[in-house]
């Protein structure tokens, strides 16, 4: 025995729904962030320039005096954050291309289901225009007797209910994307100012592959401008570098490493990263530690210590003696008078640290120089390494009185020569 049921809907205003239409349509041409929205970046703005105003006044007037070992730990904190708030921006940065992309993909389906809604109304308002509210305004009646049938006003109707309700989910869905771009905003203030204060930046992160883009800001020390007697200086050194990082699948442990420009050399720190993480593998207290977050950091101090040192160089070259600065070697290398080469070899950390420069090899370039004896250069090192320290830091001064050493000891090999033959 078949049974028929009624099922009635609430009534729709046409004029509403006309409404509903033009305001998604008009959805692109408004703003994409309303009074909240912008009120909520206003707010973290506010709260990050208060928080950076805060660390400055506290800590920048006392940095001065402590000691190199806790601003190298201060700073390391920093960077280990930095990397890891980095890698967060990075996946956010992911998820909020895929919402893009779905976004894109909803508002195209919107904007065709709106089409059928708008033809669908000029069809129903061309039969009869003053029937089209009443028919508009009918419930629908659904009949059932083993199957459903619709007579065609309601099927017309169903149909605009169905897609209202798709304009509803819409508009939720759209929502939704607008707070998600805000927060994507929020982050990108965040991102920009953490650029700022450290000179680290991530370009892209794709499967294995991280780019980082590194502007380091080398300072001019007043101890070391004195040191090596540099005068007129403008500002500090600004370097630029990408740095690109392969990882361990599956990890964020580091495999593999280039930079660009190819000015600095990073093989020892690449050495020295692999060589930690194999080291700390098997003890469980250092399972979180990143050999990834050991070698940024120590790319970041290498490419300051090398900028440094080629200040240094380019500066010593305006005076009489020509020196070159090999950052492979750890190494500058000074063409003296008489065609003489001296590789002085440079110590951990100069021209920053109080360690002395070392005197490691004399090379002869012309054809009188190399008529000098092999026991001969080795004195002339000998006297030169036990100089004081003092004239030992300066490289100028170093490499003066290396010559001021071989001029008298080759004063003093050819004059008994010269009493012989008289």
């Amino acid at each position: 025995m078949s049974q028929t049921s009624i099922v009635s809907s609430q009534p729709i205003d046409i004029n509403n729904l006309r409404s509903r239409i033009a305001e998604l349509r008009n959805v692109e041409e408004n703003p994409i962030l309303g009074s909240e929205e912008e009120k909520l970046q206003n707010e973290v703005a506010d709260e990050l320039e208060s928080k950076i105003n805060r660390i400055c006044s506290e800590y920048c007037s006392n940095l001065s005096s402590l000691p190199r070992e806790g601003i190298d730990e201060i700073l390391g904190v920093l960077k280990k954050e930095l990397v890891e708030v980095g890698t967060e921006n990075a996946d956010m940065d992911c998820e909020i291309e895929k919402l893009k992309g779905r976004f894109s993909e909803d508002y195209g389906k919107m904007e065709s289901e709106l089409e059928k809604i708008c033809y669908s109304l000029e069809i129903i308002e061309s039969r009869n225009p003053e029937k089209a509210e009443e028919d508009i305004q009918k419930d629908v009646v659904c009949l059932t007797d083993g199957h459903t049938a619709f007579p065609n006003d309601t099927d017309s109707n169903f149909k605009m209910l169905e897609l209202s309700h798709q304009i509803e989910n819409n508009k939720t869905t759209l929502k939704s994307l607008q707070d998600l771009d805000s927060m994507f905003r929020r982050f990108e203030v965040v991102e920009k100012i953490e650029a700022a204060l450290t000179g680290l930046r991530i370009i892209e992160v794709e499967g294995n592959s991280i780019r980082l883009s590194l502007k380091t800001y080398v300072p001019y020390l007043e101890t070391v401008l004195q040191q090596q007697d540099i005068e007129n200086v403008t500002g500090p050194l600004e370097m630029n570098h990408e740095l690109m990082i392969e990882t361990v699948d599956g990890t964020w442990e580091l495999k593999n490493a280039e930079i660009f420009p190819n000015d600095v050399y990073i093989g020892e720190i690449l050495d020295a990263a692999k060589t930690f993480r194999q080291l700390y593998s098997t003890f469980s207290a250092y399972e979180t530690r990143s050999s990834l977050e050991f070698f940024v950091r120590r790319v970041l101090d290498r490419i300051a210590l090398s900028s440094l040192r080629r200040f240094v160089v380019k500066n010593a070259n305006k005076s009489r003696h020509s020196f070159e600065y090999l950052d492979r070697e750890d190494t500058i290398v000074g063409h003296l008078v008489g065609g003489v080469d001296a590789f002085i070899k440079l110590p951990q950390g100069w021209p920053l640290s109080d360690l002395v420069l070392e005197l490691k090899s004399l090379k002869s370039t012309t054809q009188y120089s190399k008529e000098i004896s092999l026991s001969f250069l080795c004195e002339i090192m000998e006297t030169a390494n036990s100089l004081n320290k003092h004239l030992r830091r300066n490289i100028k001064s170093f490499a003066d009185h290396i010559e001021e050493i071989l001029m008298k000891q080759t004063r003093e090999q050819l004059q008994p020569v010269y009493i012989l033959k008289s």
